[in-house]
């Protein structure tokens, strides 16, 4: 059996029918191309240099989301940690700056 299949596989007639097939095979993709070109479509290697294109984007975003997520968790934990002292601080030096303000212009409009 396997003496057979060897002597058919080995045979010129399966090798020129096999080149044949392979020869008919290669034309039929160049026509389709050839055709989808024409008809301004696009081949299935466009779209899938296309596919993974959006991919590689997909990753990307993916990537700079994770960062923002972690930007904004580092800004919450820093506001977090400010102390309400300091706020306080903050909030007197601006009422004082404020009381300068209404002074200064209570003294220019008299």
């Amino acid at each position: 059996m396997e003496r057979i299949a060897a002597g058919v596989i080995g045979s010129d007639a399966v090798k020129a029918a096999t080149t044949r097939a392979l020869q008919a095979r290669e034309r039929a993709v160049e026509v389709q191309e050839f055709t989808l070109g024409a008809l301004n479509l696009p081949s299935a290697a466009v779209i899938d240099r296309l596919t993974r294109r959006v991919r590689s984007v997909a990753l990307r975003l993916e990537s700079i989301e994770d960062g923002l997520d972690r930007l904004e968790d580092r800004l919450s934990d820093q506001a977090a940690d400010t102390s309400s002292t300091e706020l306080d601080q903050v909030l007197s030096r601006l009422e004082a700056i404020e009381k300068r303000l209404e002074t200064l212009q209570s003294d220019r409009s008299a």
